[in-house]
């Protein structure tokens, strides 16, 4: 089944996008998200099952992961993103097992279709600490 969703605006750039999953609104409303929000979330969404993915694979564990993820977007029209730094915070991981989750991630921002698509207009850095 292919990825689809359904997104309904108002004529105030008020909307909502609805997917398979559940729905987020969408604009300038306190609590909606903009696209680039939308996007960067999205590179984390796809970054994390692809993370998660390799680390099962190589059963590896850890207890939570936090993703801080910024964009900078170009001055030039299209704004397309200039520059994105995805910065991860992981717990519960064994001072042994540090080297294996980093290589685990490395191999996810080489894996996730969406970091690689972003990687065409896009400079693309992220960082790894533990907790």
């Amino acid at each position: 089944m292919p990825n689809q969703v359904k997104i309904v605006f108002d004529n105030k750039y008020h909307g909502i996008v609805t997917g398979h999953h559940g729905s987020a609104q969408i604009g300038p409303a306190e609590g909606a998200l903009a696209a680039y929000d939308m996007v960067l979330g999205g590179l984390g969404a796809c970054l994390n099952h692809t993370f998660q993915t390799v680390m099962d694979k190589k059963r590896l564990s850890f207890q939570a992961i936090k993703y801080d993820i910024r964009g900078e977007k170009r001055e030039e029209v299209p704004t397309t993103l200039k520059r994105v730094s995805v910065d991860v915070m992981v717990t519960g991981v064994d001072d042994n097992k540090q080297a294996h989750v980093k290589r685990a991630m490395e191999l996810a921002t080489e894996y996730c279709s969406v970091f690689v698509t972003i990687s065409h207009v896009a400079e693309m850095e992220w960082s790894i600490r533990f907790e």
